[in-house]
């Protein structure tokens, strides 16, 4: 139930921080314009709170927080009186009204900037491109174990999504790709990867699977370090030195499965069996969770014990996996607009290829994987939640700019043949405009909601 309520809360924070920031970009473009602001809005339908601000303006936030709009005078949409026709929308300039039309998006474009900025001046936890394991196309091509991705066909790959990014692509278009890696000793040499054996039903979000890459990943042994005095696991009697075998019955490869079978077994009411070992001896320890707050509406189950620090051996390898991705001023802003660009090429690219069938449209998500993912960014840390910002806000202003009627990109199409040839769209035209736009993006948005439904289901 928290993890439900996290995402709605999150969800509601992310959306009602982008879109205030996509319409304050036409409310301030259009007063820089001179055209009158009736209401600035955040959200749909029924009106939840509203104030008339000294410059004439109703602000409201609605019930439906799924967009919003700034509604501005207009002859269209009623009688305008002759002392106020020169702050109406209608009577600005072609130009004007694709300023105040295009700064929607590109506000949106602002925020993600700022977002990434301030995510790698706070510091991004980040993993680098070490591969743990290969088969199939992998193996075949002579990648191995403990070998780094410098580089994908030229494009510089720091980090694993980088890297996914780039592979994706040349996935979809099954072609060969030259992989650039670099060995454990620092030695490094050319890889091509033929990605035309890749299978027809193949599933871009499993890009690595298929290819037959495993990420490495640190295999902390399940040792216990110390345990925190007046904790369920010190009033269940573990020890430091207990190698945690089974939780529940199951399994415990490494500390990393600690926590999770911990969350998937446990309750904070009831007790939970771990089978440690001992001094050669093997015994069943009986420990009761305890409930911690991890976020506003978020907690988790802790047994209040740690793992024995690594040897040096994985010390070293962990220094090469893991990496914080922090940068100062200057160099935030250059590296921010370089993730900038590489994210807007990628879903460009992307986009493009869902239009043309090479890519699945199982790729569009809808609002419950957005909240879910909001939820899940929060939790992780504030880089994290910054990074999500950014790139739902780039989605958001790229989607406005596409050219569907409804859309800013579909007005600012419209502008864009009125420059051409002399006069307005007939408003007859842009009545079918509008009901087809209504009619695709109802569509984007179905088949979203379904993608939403399969993945819970799956």
């Amino acid at each position: 139930m928290s993890e439900f309520l996290g995402s709605i809360w999150w969800l509601l924070v992310a959306l009602g921080l982008l879109i205030t920031f996509h319409e304050f970009g036409h409310f301030w473009v259009a007063r820089r314009m001179g055209v009158r602001v009736l209401r600035f809005s955040i959200g749909f339908g029924k009106t939840l709170w509203s104030r008339t601000g000294r410059d004439g303006t109703e602000y409201v936030i609605a019930a439906i927080p799924l967009g919003g709009y700034v509604k501005m005078l207009d002859e269209r949409e009623g009688e305008v009186e002759n002392h106020d026709l020169d702050a109406a929308f209608n009577r600005k300039s072609v130009w004007a009204r694709i300023a105040i039309v295009a700064a929607g998006p590109i506000f949106n474009l602002i925020f993600t900037l700022l977002a990434f900025w301030l995510m790698f001046l706070v510091g991004m936890p980040e993993s680098r491109p070490v591969i743990g394991a290969t088969n199939g196309i992998a193996a075949t091509a002579g990648l191995v174990r403990d070998d780094l991705i410098m580089s994908v066909d030229g494009d510089e790959t720091t980090t694993w999504s980088h890297a996914i990014l780039n592979l994706i692509t040349h996935a979809l278009d099954r072609d060969k790709v030259t992989l650039v890696v670099e060995q454990a000793n620092g030695e490094q040499r050319q890889v091509m990867l033929d990605l035309s054996q890749l299978s027809n039903d193949f599933k871009e979000e499993q890009t690595l699977q298929e290819i037959g890459i495993t990420p490495w990943r640190a295999k902390v042994p399940a040792i216990v370090g110390e345990v925190s005095p007046g904790s369920p696991a010190f009033k269940a009697g573990f020890k430091a030195g207990d190698r945690i075998l089974t939780i529940a019955g199951e399994a415990v490869p490494d500390w990393a499965w600690v926590g999770a079978l911990v969350q998937k077994h446990g309750a904070a009411d009831k007790p939970l069996v771990v089978t440690t070992e001992r001094a050669g001896s093997t015994f069943e320890l009986s420990v009761q969770p305890e409930k911690k707050r991890s976020g506003i509406l978020a907690s988790r189950l802790i047994l209040g014990i740690t793992n024995q620090p690594p040897d040096a051996e994985l010390q070293a390898q962990v220094a090469r996996a893991y990496f914080l991705h922090k940068y100062d001023l200057l160099n935030g802003f250059k590296a921010a607009s370089a993730e900038m660009a590489r994210l807007t090429s990628s879903t460009l690219g992307l986009l493009g290829r869902m239009l043309t069938g090479t890519a699945s449209v199982s790729n569009l998500s809808g609002p419950i994987s957005i909240a879910r993912f909001a939820n899940s960014s929060a939790n992780a840390g504030l880089s994290s939640f910054l990074f999500f910002l950014g790139a739902i806000s780039l989605s958001l202003g790229i989607l406005n700019l596409l050219p569907i009627p409804v859309l800013d990109g579909g007005h600012l199409l419209y502008y864009l043949i009125e420059l051409v040839k002399g006069s307005p769209v007939s408003e007859q035209v842009q009545a079918k405009g509008q009901y087809i736009g209504l009619l695709a993006l109802f569509g984007l948005m179905g088949i979203a909601f379904f993608n939403d439904i399969l993945r819970l289901v799956g």
